[in-house]
This record gives structure tokens, C-alpha cells and sequence, in this order.
């Protein structure tokens, strides 16, 4: 039988190797099979540590505060609508506006929300109902109540924390106004609510009284004003009548003239007469006489011409200043019938009222805290927590990449 050469032995790797001078060098380490898991469980811990400060830790805290922590809001909602009552259009322009709906008073409406939400509502709301005793009290929790993180205790920080827990908001299709009052007992939404209505309809009501003093205002100055124009009038007419001695240049001349007219028929008589006895005989003493009545007529007429159309006391020669005067009077008259029927009507229009606030929905007493909606935040604190952690894992394990290379 042939046996099997042994095969031969190999040396183990030892730690130095000998070069070709007899000169031995170290060898370089072999790669440990557990260097990379231990990577990757550093890399691991870090992850998770990090996880556990941006996700569990936020979340856990949101799920105490919004469980045990947190006071139930209550919501109070109001709707009204601030108008003006509908007149009658006057005319195609008057009904295309009225068809539009330009009697809404959206300038009104905003002047009722800016007092809402003004420091005169708060101050008033503090004084009347205690707002900030209320929402300053111990059962809030120090989160919501004020002055709560900022220790500021000014008004001005009270009216910024009112402005929060009060909202209103306009539609401009309906042109209704939605009031919401958040508090942290119903009773106190409620009452926050129906007070600010009440201011709101006390704001209008001012509004209406002040601009029915000032229609009637003006229209009784314009009456005042028309009345010392027309009897200035009156008394500069009267005054010519009594200086010029004329009642009426127009009428007395028309009367002369037709006293003119038969003083020359009387003439033309008595010169006919005349004519006829100088004929007849010559020597007749009647024609003195009627030469005397002649002329005594022929005076009369010069006279009644010269009253008539004098060129300075001649009646023509009054007659424009008269006629000035007369046309002021009758200008000043038609100004004071204008003045007292514009007095009438603002009369009129200030006993019905101009604006209405008018309550659609009244202020409700709320059965059930709608907020803080508390599976939501802490739902929310979940996925932000998430978010940052996925960023600040990039981030870091971005750094590590670099620093490693």
C-alpha cells in the first residue's frame, strides 16, 4: 500500500513579517467582525435618544396638559346686522343703488366692530362685570389665564388678551356680523356676549341721536338765515316806499297815465270849445276863460308826465331800485318756504330711526367647553415632534458623514 505524503503545514499569521535584509515589519490588524454592529448601535442610541426628546417627551407633556391641565373654554355666539331702513329710490340711479344694496351700512357695521373690540368695550366690561377678575382667577390654569407667562399687568396688556378671547367676523355677502366670546365658564361667555350687543345698540342709538341734533341743527339755521333775509328784504322795501314815496312805480305810473290820457281828452274839449267861440265871435268874453282852462289842463299833463317820467323823482326813474327790491324780497321768501320745509322733513326723517342693530341670533349659554380640542394638540404635538426629529436626524447624521470623512 503507497501511503500519502503528509501535506504540508502552514504557519499561522503571526504579528511581523521578515523582509528580504532579515529586517521584520507588523503586520496590519485584521477588520473585527464587531466594529460596523457597534456602529450601528451608537448610531441607534443616538436616534433614539433624540426621538425620545423631540417626540415622546413633547407628546407626553402635551398629554398631561391637555388631560389634567387645561380649563375648558366655553364659546358664546351672537349674530347681528347693522342697516339702514329701505326709502323709496328716487329716480333709475336712486333704485339701481337701493337694488345693489347700499343701505346695508357697512360703514356702520365696521364702526360697531372696531368699538367691540376697542379699550373704551373693555374698560366698561372691567367695570360692569369684573373682566379681568374673571380671567384672572386661580381655577385657569397659568397658561391661559392672565397675566399667565408675561408678567405684565398693564391695561394695555389686558386689552391685548381681550382682543384674543373676543372675535368677530363680517360677511360681506349677508352682511352679518358673528360674535364669539370665549371664557372659561358659560356664564361669563354669555354675559360678555349680551353686554357687548348692548353697547353695540347704544353706539347706534348714539349715532341716530347725533345725526337727527345735527339734521335739525343745520335745517333750523337755514330757517334762521332765510327768516333775517327776507325781513331785510321787507325792510329795505319798506324803507324805499316810505322814502321815494311810492307804493308801486309800475301801478301808480299805469294810474297817471290814464289820468294823462283823459286830461288830454279834456283838452282836446276844451280847445275845440275855444276854437269854436273865437270863430263864432271874436269878441266873446268866455274866451278868456277858456283860454285860462287851456292852460290849466296843459300844466296838469306836464305835470303828471314829469311824475311820471321824471329823470330824477320820476316814477320810471324808481322803478328799477323798486324792482331790485322786490326781487330780493320774493327770492328771500322762496328761500324761507325752502328753509321751513327742509325744517319739516328733517323733522320727519329724525322721528323714525336711522339705524338698527338687529339681532339675528342671541347670545347663547354654551352646555358644552368646545375648546381646547385636546386629542387634536395632542395629535398635533405627536406629528411636529416627528418632523423635528426626521430634520434634526438628517441634520446630524449629515454632520457625522462629514466629520467622518
Amino acid at each position: 500500500m503507497l501511503r500519502k505524503k503528509p501535506a504540508p503545514e502552514v504557519a499561522p499569521p503571526s504579528a511581523a513579517t521578515q523582509s528580504a535584509d532579515g529586517v521584520s515589519t507588523p503586520a496590519a490588524p485584521a477588520p473585527s467582525a464587531t466594529t460596523r454592529p457597534s456602529r450601528l448601535r451608537r448610531i441607534a442610541r443616538r436616534f433614539n435618544g433624540l426621538f425620545a426628546i423631540t417626540v415622546l417627551l413633547p407628546t407626553l407633556f402635551a398629554g398631561l396638559y391637555y388631560g389634567q391641565i387645561a380649563s375648558d373654554v366655553y364659546i358664546s355666539e351672537s349674530r347681528f346686522l347693522v342697516r339702514n331702513p329701505q326709502r323709496p329710490a328716487q329716480g333709475g340711479l336712486g333704485a339701481l343703488l337701493q337694488g345693489t344694496a347700499f343701505s346695508r351700512a357697512q360703514d356702520d357695521t365696521y364702526s360697531v366692530h372696531d368699538f367691540i373690540r376697542s379699550r373704551d368695550a373693555l374698560r366698561e366690561l372691567d367695570e360692569k362685570l369684573g373682566f379681568r377678575k374673571a380671567y384672572s382667577s386661580e381655577q385657569v390654569d397659568f397658561f391661559n389665564r392672565f397675566p399667565g407667562i408675561d408678567p405684565d399687568e398693564s391695561f394695555e396688556a389686558l386689552h391685548r388678551y381681550y382682543q384674543k378671547r373676543v372675535d368677530i367676523v363680517y360677511d360681506t355677502v349677508s352682511s352679518i356680523s358673528i360674535l364669539q366670546v370665549r371664557a372659561f365658564s358659560a356664564e361669563d361667555a354669555k354675559r360678555i356676549n349680551e353686554m357687548l350687543l348692548e353697547m353695540g345698540e347704544r353706539l347706534v342709538n348714539n349715532m341716530n341721536l347725533r345725526s337727527r341734533r345735527d339734521l335739525i341743527e343745520v335745517a333750523e339755521k337755514e330757517v334762521l338765515q332765510a327768516e333775517q333775509r327776507a325781513r331785510d328784504a321787507a325792510g329795505a322795501l319798506a324803507g324805499f316806499r316810505a322814502n321815494r314815496s311810492v307804493l308801486d312805480p309800475d301801478r301808480q305810473g299805469a294810474l297817471q297815465l290814464q289820468g294823462v290820457m283823459k286830461l288830454r281828452e279834456e283838452l282836446l274839449v276844451a280847445q275845440g270849445q275855444l276854437d269854436q267861440v273865437r270863430q263864432v265871435s271874436p269878441d266873446n268874453p268866455q274866451i278868456g276863460s277858456l283860454e285860462s282852462r287851456v292852460r290849466s289842463i296843459e300844466r296838469a299833463i306836464a305835470e303828471e308826465n314829469a311824475r311820471v317820467l321824471g329823470r330824477n323823482s320820476g316814477l320810471v326813474a324808481k322803478s328799477p331800485a323798486f324792482d331790485r327790491l322786490v326781487l330780493e324780497k320774493a327770492f328771500a321768501d322762496r328761500q324761507l318756504a325752502t328753509a321751513m320745509a327742509a325744517l319739516d322733513q328733517a323733522r320727519a326723517e329724525a322721528a323714525r330711526k336711522q339705524l338698527y342693530l338687529e339681532r339675528l341670533v342671541q347670545p347663547h349659554l354654551p352646555d358644552h367647553a368646545v375648546e381646547p380640542r385636546r386629542a387634536r394638540g395632542v395629535a398635533t404635538v405627536f406629528v411636529l415632534g416627528l418632523v423635528l426629529w426626521g430634520v434634526l436626524g438628517l441634520v446630524l447624521a449629515g454632520v457625522r458623514e462629514h466629520t467622518e470623512s
